[in-house]
């Protein structure tokens, strides 16, 4: 079994309405994201997935955040918390969706870090 990880990282602001502390209030974070996909078979090339591809991928996810207020963009706005769990399950939903991953290879879960002591993994 092959297990690939990359990670990236964006800046994002928000609070967690009903939290019973600090978190209750406005704050940011540089938030670094880990992916972990796994698989068995490798490519002609001797590769799991694209590096460059999964990457891009996930930029291209965390560009929606980045410099922005999470409370106010879908599915936060709607009331969800702006957790690390939250966001989390939400950035594996929509790499799983992104259909860049052969028949062979798997998106095992997703981390995501708000300080270098503090992260969530998500794997469903």
């Amino acid at each position: 079994m092959f297990a690939l990880k990359i990670r990236e990282n964006f800046e994002a602001a928000h609070r967690l309405p009903g939290y019973p502390g600090k978190c209750n209030r406005l704050h940011g974070h540089n938030w670094q994201v880990e992916v972990e996909i796994v698989g068995e078979k490798l490519d002609k090339l001797g590769m799991l997935v694209d590096f460059v591809v999964v990457k891009q991928t996930l930029k291209n996810i965390l560009d929606e955040f980045d410099h922005l207020y999470l409370n106010e963009l879908p599915p936060f706005d709607g009331g969800l918390n702006p957790t690390a769990e939250n966001l989390a399950k939400l950035i594996f939903s929509r790499l799983e969706a992104s259909d860049i991953f052969p028949p062979n290879v798997e998106l095992s879960a997703v981390t995501v870090w708000e300080s270098e002591h503090s992260c969530v993994t998500y794997a469903p």
